[in-house]
């Protein structure tokens, strides 16, 4: 009796310790699966740059024009919009996946804090944009689809490891 009584507070104690750890390293890893997928999505942005439409992912045509039809000064502009947005979107994701996998792993809240601050500016001033005008059409599936699915994955991620922090 006494035995089975001592034997019940170890393995509950047990159960807590190994949950705040299982939390942030599930929570770790899908934040630094997500700063990968903005890196990923970085990498066709810019390759559609190239090979694409000449617009951006999700958007085949400015008011009706191909890239062929716009003024080839204004077109090259906005390829090198492009290029640079791309550039800014891998170097946020690599970023968020070197402090959400060296860092967050460790539980360095500063590394949590800068990766979620690193997402959620380039988040915050890019999406709404896109609903705010109707000065060209996108599918957004394709243009904002595997955003919003990474973003969905890195918030779950975070709040995983939040639970894992606070608790250590």
């Amino acid at each position: 009796m006494i035995a089975v009584a001592t034997d019940q507070p170890i393995a509950d104690e047990q159960r807590e310790q190994v949950q705040p750890d299982s939390h942030l390293r599930t929570g770790a890893v899908l934040m630094a699966l997500a700063g990968i997928a903005f890196v990923g999505y970085g990498v066709v942005f810019l390759a559609l740059n190239f090979v694409g439409s000449g617009f951006e992912l999700g958007v085949s045509t400015l008011a009706g024009m191909t890239a062929a039809d716009v003024d080839p000064t204004v077109a090259y502009y906005i390829s090198h919009l492009h290029v640079a947005t791309a550039a800014f979107i891998i170097s946020t994701g690599i970023a968020v996946a070197a402090l959400s996998w060296y860092g967050v792993r460790q539980r360095l809240t500063w590394a949590w804090t800068t990766a979620i601050a690193s997402a959620v500016v380039g988040l915050a001033l890019a999406l709404p944009m896109h609903w705010t005008a109707d000065a060209f059409s996108h599918d957004w599936v394709t243009h904002l689809g595997p955003i919003y699915l990474a973003t969905v994955v890195f918030l779950v991620g975070v709040a995983l490891s939040y639970r894992g922090l606070r608790t250590a």
